[in-house]
């Protein structure tokens, strides 16, 4: 007897369709036969299913079986199959009859005992059963809140095999579940860190402010223990709250890859990535034999923070350059392409020298002109062109760090940041972009026209500094944003001399 369900497989953090034919011939040679294009964990998946039957209380068929997943040429690596093939067993082997008025979809893997576990990329799943025309999709109940935040499709929680037979048969009826927007940001919709716990660095505090505001790339550099990481990790308290969209993207990424917390439905918070120097390119960027997503797309709608960054691999670094353009990152293979999203603030940080202290006052810097020039030689100019903004992290006297007073909260660099954030969604109402740090040249060349006395002091700072056009398109992003901060319709003068400043390493601090 033939049978056949419907699931999904993954593909990156897209989900496939599959359709789970099993055909039972009785009277022939005892034997199971998987064809489909099956990696290692769904070949093993048959005797993982085998002894899930017979310990939920069901016969294993003891016939010729052959399980087809189709379509033959989509590589299918996902224990998330276990569930479709078992009830196509059961089904094929007569043990129960399905109702033909439920249009479901099932994905699951089974533990021995019939229990049902997670699985990776059920909000991916969901998307592509509701847009197939499923009413619903059966998933593990640990996966169901993850799941139920697609609307137009219901959601079936089942925590054993029995569950899931008992819905298929229509002999145990299943509420679908409710997903709560106000209850998930209740619960992981919140910082537990402010800007107000950095003390000093108000000039720092700023350069973030423009960078949040305008989605601009930023680097900082100053002495071990100025403060860069506690700033970094700060960032995304003062960005808007991710919106419904984007936040569904970013948690498809992280469903993709099995990093959502136990029981949290969606991204709610924007992501802060920090991975460590010794990461290799297919780490960052993403990679393998089947194409993951790296840190740059766990990044996503967040945050990229690159700390010590000369000590990164150079050729490591340089694979970002794309990326950090086109905020997307493709990853081809033998089996095809694979396009994982990839629109983040990249953050770095680093010290002026290897001994990291050639700028700190109060200490001494023993490293030779020829140490400095190797440990800068590290970053290439192409990537320092695609970084906005340069600031200089200067040591916090005692003074400040004793003061009882109160810097800049996240509170009020967000409110700065929010309203930047309106003009710019005015300005690019009409055109994909959505922030200045994003703006094209034929944009830039629409929003950024300057006054006779801004366009005399960028033209003397490209000289004098030697900057490149991509610096140059840079200062008139940044030069907008500080503009949109002081609700500026126009570029002024005082707006871009700021903007400059932000680019004045590219001159002179490599030769202190």
């Amino acid at each position: 007897m033939l049978s056949r369900l419907a699931t999904y497989t993954l593909l990156g953090i897209e989900a496939r369709a599959v359709e789970v034919e099993v055909d039972i011939s009785p009277g022939a040679l005892p034997k199971t036969i998987l064809v489909g294009l099956a990696e290692a964990a769904v070949k093993e998946s048959t005797h993982r299913i085998e002894r899930a039957l017979v310990n939920s209380g069901y016969s294993r068929p003891m016939d010729r079986i052959v399980i087809n997943l189709s379509p033959a040429d989509l590589p299918k690596d996902a224990a998330s199959l276990d569930l479709p093939i078992a009830l196509g067993l059961l089904v094929s082997d007569g043990q129960i009859e399905p109702n033909p008025e439920i249009n479901a979809v099932y994905v699951g893997e089974l533990a021995l005992d019939g229990t049902l576990r997670p699985v990776r990329g059920a909000l991916s799943m969901a998307i592509a059963a509701r847009d197939a025309g499923s009413t619903h999709i059966v998933v593990p109940s640990a996966n169901a809140q993850e799941a139920a935040v697609v609307e137009g499709i219901d959601v079936i929680s089942v925590g054993m095999l029995a569950e899931a037979v008992g819905f298929l048969t229509g002999l145990l009826p299943l509420e679908a579940v409710v997903f709560s927007w106000n209850e998930a940001r209740t619960d992981f919709g919140g910082y537990e860190i402010d800007f107000v716990d950095v003390k000093g660095q108000e000039m720092a505090k700023r350069a973030l402010t423009v960078a949040a505001a305008g989605g601009h790339h930023i680097m900082m550099i100053g002495s071990p223990g100025t403060g860069k990481t506690l700033l970094s990790q700060r960032l995304g308290t003062i960005l808007p709250e991710l919106e419904p969209e984007e936040s569904l993207e970013t948690t498809q990424i992280y469903s993709a890859v099995g990093r959502l917390e136990p029981g949290q439905p969606l991204m709610l918070t924007r992501p802060f990535r920090s991975p460590h120097h010794t990461i290799s390119e297919a780490g960052l960027v993403g990679g393998g034999s089947t194409p993951q997503p790296g840190e740059i797309s766990l990044s996503h709608n967040g945050i990229l923070f690159l700390d010590e960054l000369p000590e990164f691999n150079r050729r490591t670094l340089e694979v970002m350059r794309q990326p950090l353009e086109d905020q997307c990152v493709t990853i081809s293979r033998a089996m095809g392409s694979v396009t994982f999203p990839a629109n983040l603030m990249l953050v770095a940080a680093m010290n002026p020298c290897p001994c990291g202290y050639r700028s700190d006052p109060k200490r001494q810097c023993n490293c030779s002109p020829m140490q400095i020039e190797r440990y800068l030689g590290r970053i290439s100019g192409p990537l320092l062109d695609r970084i906005d903004i340069h600031i200089e992290v200067p040591p916090v006297p005692f003074r400040e760090l004793s003061d009882a007073t109160n810097g800049t909260s996240s509170e009020e660099m967000r409110e700065q940041v929010v309203n930047a954030r309106k003009h710019q969604a005015r300005r690019f109402s009409a055109v994909r972009t959505n922030v200045n740090g994003k703006m094209k040249p034929p944009e830039i060349r629409r929003f950024c026209k300057l006054n006779k006395d801004a366009e005399e002091l960028l033209k003397s700072a490209m000289e004098e500094m030697g900057l490149s056009a991509r610096a140059h398109d840079k200062i008139l992003r940044i030069g907008r944003t500080i503009a949109d901060l002081a609700d500026s319709e126009t570029i002024a003068a005082e707006h871009l001399s700021e903007a400059i400043n932000y680019r004045t390493l590219d001159r002179n601090y490599w030769q202190q």
